[in-house]
Formats: structure tokens, C-alpha cells, sequence
């Protein structure tokens, strides 16, 4: 038998494309240092990616944006790539995305650009081995803390993995594989779809009021168009401005989704790097489940929005989470 060493396991980053990040859940509890969240854009297309590996959820993987990564490994381990439709190879064999693969030492994985979605995620059996900071491996590159440095992976970087994601192999390379071994996928009915068009539910807040009833018709009933000026940060959205009664408000903090209204009246929705605080007006905020069909649009893409009450939005989150948990993958 021979067995990789922890300080051999992992990955070697060739390209890294555009914009890749390592992340986790999120880092909460530190607002009042005036540090954001993070955490995966897509949450969902991030769970399953995990969740084919036979991960906890909140693994730390890669968020790859646009495409444009290739990895060496030298660890044999399963991976999941989830998320945008960004055409997969390994050695140069097209590979399906929705499901895990088993790779060995030498192995190359490509991904191309995407052509639907924006977002893929790349997760490993037994998740990346990188260090926390204030709790959390989410990367920020705002504030320049988490993932391997504070920043987008460069090439020659090195992504470490363990538990699952460094297995023995035997000599002969002819081994029987065990059930850890099995690779999943999810069936093709459950795969999200993405297209250029979304409808965002919004629940209103407590600053709705200072919106006229005018206003308010006018932005739930016209289609807004994402703006190139978008990031992890916020979405600037371009359409029919809407003006508040006020012209801004004491600096306060801010939640994700939350829909600010700039002097321009044209609405950004604040995403998962947002700043802690702020004060322009905000008509509501857009239900979490919903950013990340928002996170897989590109710029000129459309959205439209729909108002709810905090009830739904408990309901339709209660419901998702159940669903989520009672779809089963099954083995390649």
C-alpha cells in the first residue's frame, strides 16, 4: 500500500481564471467589527456540491467564477463540481457536472468558461485544509481575510485536502472500491436552470413608507436589467428610478438582500460582501433563497421583483430546507 502524506495531498492550481475564492458558510458574528459575512453566492449549487463528496455543508470548496481553472492533483480523492454549466475534463475526458469523480496524482482538471449561470463550485471529499480567520475560511477580498491569503487564488497556489480527500491506494492500482468510494450524482430533474431572467421575491421593511405608493408600483412593476457594475459586493441594477420621501437616513446595518436605494434611484441589492452599514434608504429585501439565482446572472440580464410577507418568506425557507433534505442522490 501506499499511502499520500498529508503535506502531499491536494491540489496545484495551473489557472485560476477570472475570480476563484475559497469558501465556507460565511463568518458571522463579527459585524461589530465592521467585517461582512462572505460565503458562498449560490448557497445551493455550494451544499450539493458538498453534499455529492459526502461532506458536512458548510465545507470549505471553491467558488469559481466565469471558469477559467485548471488544477493538478496529487491526492486520490473524489471531487463535485456544482453550479454554473461550465464544461468540465479530466485528462482531457469530458466529465459531467452534478455529480463526484474520483481523481489520482497527475490528474489535470479543466473547467471552461460557462455558458449558462455565472457560478460553478468545486468541492473535495473531506473539504480544503485552510486556516480560519475570526472563525471562518470565507474569502473577503475587500477586507483581504480568509481562504490562503486574502485574496482570489493565483496559479502555483496550493490547495491542501485531507480526511476523505487522502486515501491509500494500492500498489497495483487494481484495488476494489469500497462504498466511500462510490461516486453520486444528482438526477437531472433537481438541477437548478439557469437562464437571463429571474423573479426576486421581496420582503418589504420598515422603511417602505417612505416610498410613495407610486414608487412603489413602479419598481414591482417593471423589469430591472444587472448592471456590469456588479460584484459579490452588490448589484447594481439599471431601470426606472425610484425615489424615496427622504433623501438618506442615519448609517445603520444592513442584511443581505437588503435593496438600497441610491440619490440616482437605481436599486442595488447588497450581496454577501456587502459593507456592515449604511445609510441610503431601502424599499425591503430580497428573500436568501433567491440571491442565488440573482449571483447566477450576468450583466444585461433581467430581473423582476414580487413582494411578500415575512410569513411566506419563513414558509418558503421552511420548505426549501425540506426539500433540499429530502432529495436523495444516487450512484453513478
Amino acid at each position: 500500500m501506499v499511502a499520500m502524506t498529508k503535506a502531499e495531498s491536494g491540489f496545484v492550481v495551473k489557472q485560476s481564471g477570472p475570480r476563484t475564492l475559497l469558501q465556507d458558510h460565511g463568518r458571522y458574528g463579527y459585524h461589530h467589527l465592521g467585517m461582512t459575512t462572505g460565503g458562498p453566492a449560490d448557497p445551493l449549487a455550494f451544499k450539493w456540491a458538498n453534499r455529492l463528496c459526502k461532506n458536512k455543508l458548510n465545507t470549505t470548496a471553491l467558488e469559481i467564477s466565469v471558469g477559467g481553472l485548471i488544477l493538478e492533483s496529487s491526492v486520490v480523492a473524489k471531487i463535485a463540481i456544482c453550479g454554473a454549466n461550465t464544461p468540465l475534463t479530466i485528462n482531457g475526458n469530458t466529465c459531467s457536472l452534478w455529480r463526484s469523480h474520483q481523481v489520482k496524482p497527475g490528474d489535470i482538471i479543466e473547467l471552461g468558461f460557462a455558458t449558462e449561470g455565472v457560478i460553478a463550485y468545486l468541492a473535495v471529499a473531506g473539504g480544503f485544509q485552510v486556516a480560519e480567520s475570526f472563525g471562518s475560511t470565507a474569502t473577503v477580498v475587500r477586507e483581504g481575510i480568509g481562504g490562503l491569503n486574502g485574496g482570489k487564488l493565483e496559479p502555483k497556489d496550493f490547495l491542501a485536502c485531507g480526511g476523505d480527500g487522502a486515501t491509500t491506494i494500492t500498489s497495483d492500482g487494481n484495488g476494489s472500491q469500497s462504498s466511500n468510494n462510490q461516486c453520486l450524482k444528482l438526477p437531472k430533474g433537481y438541477r437548478p436552470v439557469y437562464g437571463h431572467h429571474a423573479m426576486l421575491r421581496v420582503i418589504p421593511g420598515y422603511q417602505q413608507h417612505e416610498f410613495s405608493r407610486y414608487q412603489q408600483r413602479r419598481f414591482f412593476g417593471n423589469e430591472y436589467t444587472i448592471s456590469a457594475q456588479s460584484d459579490r459586493m452588490g448589484y447594481r441594477l439599471e431601470g426606472p428610478a425610484i425615489q424615496a420621501d427622504i433623501d438618506g437616513i442615519l448609517s445603520e446595518g444592513i442584511c443581505l438582500g437588503a435593496i438600497q436605494v441610491p440619490p440616482d434611484g437605481q436599486p442595488i441589492i447588497l450581496m454577501n460582501d456587502r459593507q456592515t452599514i449604511g445609510g441610503y434608504p431601502k424599499i425591503g429585501s430580497v428573500l436568501s433563497l433567491d440571491l442565488g439565482q440573482l449571483a447566477q446572472l450576468k450583466p444585461g440580464d433581467e430581473v423582476y421583483f414580487e413582494p411578500i410577507t415575512a410569513d411566506d418568506a419563513h414558509n418558503i425557507l421552511h420548505l426549501a430546507d425540506s426539500y433540499f433534505n429530502k432529495i436523495e442522490p444516487v450512484l453513478c
